[in-house]
């Protein structure tokens, strides 16, 4: 019997690429979409086999009927509480009530299990989901990544291209930072999904590098090194954080305000993979920093 794997959120980049690696590897796809979603977005899948459902969140019949005959469902979707919380909650219900065996959950980042709560208001709400599918009886992956590597475009401080400025916090200028693309993230996605002995989490990652390593392939891209930068402590990096958010109560209700990005650039430096799953699949392949940093963004 061929696999059916229900993907939501397969309308943004990481759930269109994880359908596209299913599809490469011969399993059945169903997509769940609201009706408000982009049609062109909705089309673009149907046009690589995916079979498209669309729904109503809040109607359980509609998240019963997609889930009938499911072997696992793989969550991409990205938002507030409304989503992360809510949304999956709704999907783990209807899974749970017509014996769907296996969820992924949308928890592709940092490893949140070792960082306290309040330290990244958008890991905090994957934290609050993950007390509700652990208290459920359906078998639970998490696929930690560590943070997109596309980010390392965006000119953030960690690799500051216009400055030509490389910053790290005390005492880490060695720290090894996870970073996976997002073609690697849903290759590896897809075949975790088919594969039915998976353990509650997995670490993985494109490469792992330093603010040293950086500034090292710097100037091999660019030429020349690019400048490091002590920042200064973490403790003190939070407290400047806390301040902003503080001062900043609307960002509540946007995904990435300005607080919530250096909530991330935080989480990079606090925790990392204390080991990596790339192995589990070796058909897999990853891709360097140098191609990584190369890459135009899709």
């Amino acid at each position: 019997m061929k696999n059916i794997i229900l993907v939501a959120g397969a309308t943004g980049n990481l759930g269109k690429q994880i359908c596209k690696q299913l599809i490469n590897c011969g399993a059945g796809v169903r997509a769940v979409v609201r009706a408000q979603s982009d049609p062109a977005k909705t089309k673009a899948l149907q046009d690589i086999g995916v079979d498209v459902k669309v729904i109503d969140f809040n109607k359980p019949t509609d998240l019963l009927s997609a889930c009938e005959d499911v072997s696992c469902i793989v969550s991409a979707l990205a938002g507030l509480r409304d989503v992360i919380v809510t949304t999956q909650s709704q999907l783990l219900s209807a899974a749970l009530q017509v014996g769907v065996p296996r969820f992924i959950p949308s928890d592709f980042c940092t490893d949140y299990t070792q960082l306290p709560e309040g330290v990244n208001r958008n890991f905090d709400l994957r934290k609050e989901f993950e007390t509700l599918i652990n208290d459920s009886k359906i078998k639970a992956t998490s696929i930690f990544n560590g943070a997109f590597a596309y980010v390392l475009q965006y000119g953030i401080p960690l690799f500051d291209t216009r400055n030509k400025t490389i910053a790290y916090y005390e005492g880490k200028k060695d720290w090894k930072i996870d970073f996976t693309t997002v073609n690697d993230t849903a290759a590896y996605t897809a075949a975790a999904a088919l594969d039915d002995s998976t353990p509650r989490h997995l670490h993985i990652a494109s490469f792992q590098i330093s603010a040293q390593d950086l500034a090292d392939l710097s100037k091999s891209l660019y030429g020349e090194a690019f400048k490091l930068t002590d920042d200064g402590s973490l403790e003190q990096f939070l407290a400047v954080i806390n301040k902003q958010r503080q001062a900043n109560p609307e960002g509540e209700a946007e995904l990435y305000p300005r607080w919530q990005q250096m909530q991330y650039l935080y989480s990079m430096f606090a925790v990392h993979h204390p080991h990596l799953d790339n192995a589990r699949y070796l058909s897999l392949s990853w891709t360097s920093a140098s191609d990584a940093l190369q890459q135009k963004q899709a």
